[in-house]
């Protein structure tokens, strides 16, 4: 495995840390994915994806061009399945794994997947009986098929889809699925590291069906067992057992020898009594070797690292607080929101603030707050309410914030509250300013207060307010006797040239620290009110986008912003304006991978995204909500 890209999903698992682990040490190159936080003791040269792999794309697994995958992410619950875990088990098992593969599949590197299965897919009436056995069922892989659960059935499914994909020649992957039987392990949910920690803290333990039989796999020996099924050429599925099952009743026995004063309560169940083991009969043939390490040597093992962990406090999970001010009816920024939050580990809500208490956005946030207008009187009353609601991130949506939290940052920052703000915002919130700052930097559209300062003889102005959105109160192609009665009627007027051209938008993101990490050139295509309503990318072979990194270099803009420009029909770049906020058509960034909230939460730092490979059409639309 020396020197081969291995893509891991549900790399921070019982399982997935002990291959990962054993990919390093073997010379791999590794990009692990995980809901989880990157484990401590991961070597610093792992490439490690934080966050909901239902949002992974196909550019990130393209830059990286893995030669094998290892699925192993998948959500599952020990004893029998709850209510809520109907929409778990479709999102992180059904949905994920089809996601994964219709990724997978299109990434021309790949020449080998390694699913993880489970044996749960075997018809239960095969080995589960109202009365004990003295020998379990020995399941075959050519055994009949029922799934038992909902964990089960999602991974029959996709085996299934698996199939499907080895019926074509242009397939250029193989693939083969491991059917894992009972696991357990470190640091795991399973019921022996329950029992060990239950054991700890001087708890009773109770056991139900002792006479019950499980082929119990420990998390090291399943990830050795995947490693060497992934260097054989065998296609299809294979158990991954091994083959000498384990009554409960011996599991209990061995805890008794390390806690001898230990209460276990034997308690008769109504559910059927399991009995079941592997037949390693293909597993011995393709391998030379099937997992031979016994419970005897694996749970003093467990009970070392359990009481190695017996210090830590377990606390109840943090909740985690994320403000958007002035929502209004911002559907889809706070969509995008959301969506960013979900990659994100432990609990996250969304909270929206808007003067208008009767706005649509209220019924997209877990709590609305009415908020006042943002002055200098209401910086302590929207501080306080921040600290009660313990809110760590603001993300301002408009102009008019921006300038607030420009001046008031400072007691935020302080209450330990980061916003999503660059330094020195009003050089980009005021369209003059922006002019005066970086015209003699970068080819920006001259912009001037007063129409005898612009040193031109054309006849054909733009006017517009020097703050807030550009397409409000813009007038095109104007006289010079039209824009000096129009500017009587606006607030703080400009006056630019109008250059003859297509306009353009940028979707960009930089880092706290002014480095370009994501950046998406985009067409507007079709605008409505000024919105673009149908919006076409450009494809990264673009030279623009070599041109507009040099020019953002030049703004020391941070988070994420949008840069609007006009192409000449000579290919010139004009510079309109830099919005240092989320725009209305920014949505297609977060699409294609620029993920700016989350980045934001992060204090991410990374190489730059340009996205995508291909052009790519977004429309925007209304959608229902139904509550």
């Amino acid at each position: 495995m020396k020197g081969k890209k291995i893509f891991v999903s549900g790399g921070a698992g019982v399982i997935g840390v002990e291959l990962v682990q054993m990919l390093h040490k073997k010379g791999a190159i590794l990009l692990v994915g995980d809901l989880k936080d990157k484990p401590e003791f991961f070597h610093k040269d792992i490439l490690y994806r934080k966050g909901d792999l239902n949002e992974i794309s196909k550019e990130e697994l393209l830059r990286f061009q893995p030669e094998y995958f290892f699925h192993l992410a998948a959500t599952f619950e020990r004893s029998a399945e709850t209510w809520g875990h109907w929409e778990e088990n479709f999102w992180h098992n059904i949905r994920l794994s089809n996601h994964l593969m219709s990724l997978i599949k299109e990434i021309p590197t790949v020449r080998r997947v390694i699913n993880c299965s489970s044996y749960l897919i075997y018809d239960k009436s095969l080995y589960q009986f109202i009365e004990a056995k003295e020998k379990p069922k020995r399941l075959k892989e050519s055994d009949p098929i029922s799934p038992r659960n909902l964990t089960g059935m999602a991974k029959l499914a996709h085996e299934v889809e698996l199939n499907f994909l080895t019926q074509f020649e242009k397939t250029p992957f193989s693939i083969i699925s491991a059917r894992i039987y009972r696991g357990y392990g470190f640091n795991s949910r399973d019921v022996i590291s329950r029992w060990v920690r239950d054991l700890i803290e001087g708890k009773a333990i109770t056991v139900y069906n002792p006479e019950g039989t499980f082929d119990y796999m420990f998390g090291t020996d399943t990830a050795e067992g995947l490693i060497r099924l992934s260097q054989t050429n065998y296609s299809g599925i294979v158990n991954l057992g091994t083959g000498k099952s384990r009554r409960v009743s011996e599991v209990v026995s061995i805890l008794k020898a390390s806690f001898p004063n230990a209460i276990f309560n034997y308690v008769k169940s109504n559910e059927l009594i399991e009995s079941s083991e592997a037949d390693t009969t293909l597993l011995k043939n393709l391998l030379g070797w099937v997992p031979s390490r016994r419970l005897e040597q694996t749970i003093p093992e467990i009970i070392e690292f359990e009481y190695s962990n017996a210090k830590n406090i377990t606390r109840v999970p943090k909740l985690n607080r994320v403000l958007v001010t002035s929502i209004s009816n911002k559907i889809l920024l706070l969509q995008d929101v959301r969506k960013s939050l979900r990659k994100l580990n432990g609990a996250w809500e969304l909270i929206g603030a808007d003067m208008n208490p009767d706005n649509l956005g209220r019924y997209f946030v877990d709590h609305f707050h009415t908020s006042k207008r943002f002055t200098e009187d209401y910086t302590n009353e929207l501080l306080k309410y921040c600290v009660d609601m313990d809110i760590k991130f603001i993300i301002p949506t408009r102009e008019g914030d921006l300038s607030f939290f420009n001046q008031v940052r400072e007691k935020f920052t302080d209450a330990g509250i980061k916003i999503m703000l660059t330094e020195k915002a009003e050089r980009f919130y005021d369209k003059l300013s922006f002019y005066h700052e970086f015209n003699s930097s970068i080819n920006i559209i001259p912009t001037f207060e007063k129409i005898d300062d612009l040193n031109i003889s054309s006849n054909c102005l733009v006017v517009k307010e020097r703050f807030g959105s550009g397409s409000t109160n813009l007038f095109l192609k104007q006289t010079k006797e039209q824009a000096i009665e129009i500017c009587k009627e606006l607030k703080q007027p400009i006056i630019q040239p109008f250059i003859e051209g297509q306009e353009y938008s940028v979707d960009g993101y930089c880092s706290e620290k002014f480095k370009l990490l994501g950046l998406v050139i985009r067409k507007r295509s079709k605008v409505v009110n000024g919105e673009s309503k149908v919006t076409d990318v450009i494809d990264s072979n673009s030279n623009l986008y070599k041109r507009l990194e040099d020019v953002i270099s030049k703004l020391n803009v941070q988070y994420h912003f949008v840069l609007q420009f006009i192409l000449t029909p000579k290919n010139e770049i004009h510079i309109l304006e830099c919005n240092a906020r989320y725009g209305g058509a920014s949505s297609i960034s977060i699409h294609l991978g620029v993920d700016s909230f989350k980045w934001f939460i992060e204090n991410h730092e990374s190489e730059l995204q340009i996205v995508p490979t291909k052009s790519i059409t977004q429309i925007r639309h209304e959608t229902n909500l139904y509550l």
